[in-house]
């Protein structure tokens, strides 16, 4: 047997170790963007208008990573403070400042806080509590609903909200998720299992009626609501206490060991992080498992079990001997490519096709949710030539790609000799948006792969070959 590789181009590029940033995936910041000083100690603050601070020119914060997304948790009484009008440029801002510091957004409009009678500012609007007065205002199971969300006007009202939410931002650039939030404190779900099931399917609709281009994702809360949402979204989900190892807690449970891994199986949603992202959040902050003892590798470990996409830390700092720890884990949360293998004939020619053969390995624990196109470009003294191909690479699941496919090149591409690069663009862009683990990635963010030649002489035969050996 002999290898035919040699006459053609074949190169398998060496697998990197480093962290890479990409679009979607890895740690948010919250309330706060790339560059901003952390909160300190064990508190963080959630629910009111974002305190912009001035830019401070860093790119990251000491103890946190870059981050690829922010997220905006907001009280709806801060967005529709009459009823009927919005205060959309608290959102627009939010979105202009994550592009700026090079993030896209996931938010989440929270119905109300919990304790309003001791803070309205976490409160329904005003505007609604005198339109219902304070009827009775808290659910059987723990207490948590401020209003009654079976009076009528709180679908009309909230659910109303949500459709205009989707009617200004569904599909925005910038926007990378909504959570579908429908009741309960801090819109965490706490009590949904006890909405009468016409209400909950209304107030559901007006999430997915409303946003068909942008990801939404559910609270885990009860069989009935998440089964519900999967008939009618590829919806990832989201929990909000990652890390709670506490046994002896007064929830009864512990949300790792007893809350979460039941909850994921009995609400159906096990599977649906191969179609919509998984998105955590910490239990208090970083800071508070480290002072209970709480096993980091243990927590980070079942949240790559479960195919995390994005972890909202609270913009408070990782402990400094976790940093290898959170490095291991940005390594596998969301996808992370490496091209393992590439292979296509050394000479091209204008107006003609080539084969050409890859492989691929998704070493991250999702796949990536956004179309990035996969793209070629010739680079040489002929000019540089762009072109891009069909391929879907949102269908990459964790694991191997194989794909067989043709270069076609265009007439016009001048002769002479080229570097043959490869990237994942960004939406209507030339420019690459995804970092490969994989030696060859050039400054301007495009892998070589090697080195071919584009001659002007017309051959009716496309260049073929066969991978394997003979």
């Amino acid at each position: 047997m002999k290898s035919i590789y040699g006459d053609f181009l074949s190169v398998y590029p060496k697998v990197t170790d480093d962290v890479l940033y990409n679009p979607g995936i890895g740690f948010n910041t919250f309330q706060r963007f790339n560059g901003d000083e952390l909160n300190a100690g064990l508190g963080w603050t959630e629910g009111f208008p974002i305190d912009y601070q001035a830019p401070s020119g860093k790119k990251t914060a000491e103890n946190f990573p870059y981050s690829t997304t922010s997220y905006f948790r907001v009280y709806w009484r801060y967005l529709e403070p009459e009823r009927g009008k919005y205060n959309w440029e608290m959102i627009d801002r939010a979105l202009a400042v994550s592009r700026e510091r090079g993030q896209t957004m996931l938010l989440r409009v929270a119905p109300y806080g919990i304790g309003f009678e001791a803070n309205k500012n976490v409160d329904a609007p005003d505007w609604y509590r005198e339109l219902v007065g304070y009827e009775p205002a808290t659910n059987r199971s723990d207490n948590k609903w401020a209003v009654d969300p079976h009076n009528p006007l709180y679908l009309e009202s909230f659910g109303g909200f949500i459709r205009a939410l989707g009617a200004r931002y569904d599909g925005h650039p910038d926007l990378e998720s909504v959570d579908l939030a429908i009741v309960g404190s801090w819109g965490e779900g706490a009590g949904t299992y006890e909405l009468e099931p016409e209400l909950m399917k209304a107030l559901v609709d007006s999430y997915t009626d409303s946003f068909k281009r942008t990801f939404l994702l559910a609270m885990l809360t009860d069989p009935g609501s998440n089964g519900y949402i999967l008939t009618k979204a590829d919806a990832g989900y989201r929990f909000d206490c990652l890390g709670d190892l506490s046994t002896d807690s007064n929830w009864g449970c512990a949300h790792m060991l007893d809350r979460y891994p039941q909850q994921i199986i009995k609400c159906g949603v096990s599977e649906a992080w191969k179609k919509a992202p998984v998105s955590m959040e910490v239990c208090w902050v970083m800071e508070h498992w480290l002072r209970s003892g709480w096993d980091v590798d243990y927590i980070i470990d079942q949240s790559l079990k479960w195919h995390i996409s994005t972890f909202n830390a609270k913009s408070s700092a990782v402990p400094d001997q976790w940093k290898p720890n959170v490095d291991r884990w940005l390594k596998k949360m969301g996808y992370r490519f490496a091209l393992r293998h590439f292979v296509c004939p050394p000479e091209f020619r204008p107006g003609r096709a080539a084969e050409y053969k890859m492989w691929w390995e998704n070493q991250g624990v999702a796949p990536c949710y956004r179309d990035y196109p996969l793209a070629f470009r010739l680079s040489g003294g002929g000019g540089k030539y762009i072109i891009k191909t069909p391929i879907d690479i949102r269908g990459w699941m964790p694991g191997d790609t194989f794909i067989e496919g043709e270069i076609f090149i265009p007439e016009g591409v001048a002769s002479g000799d080229y570097e043959l690069q490869i990237a994942m663009l960004k939406k209507d862009s030339d420019d690459p948006a995804v970092k490969f683990a994989s030696e060859g990635r050039g400054p301007d963010g495009w892998h070589t792969l090697g080195r071919v030649t584009v001659q002007d002489e017309r051959d009716p035969e496309r260049f073929r070959f066969d991978l394997y050996y003979e």
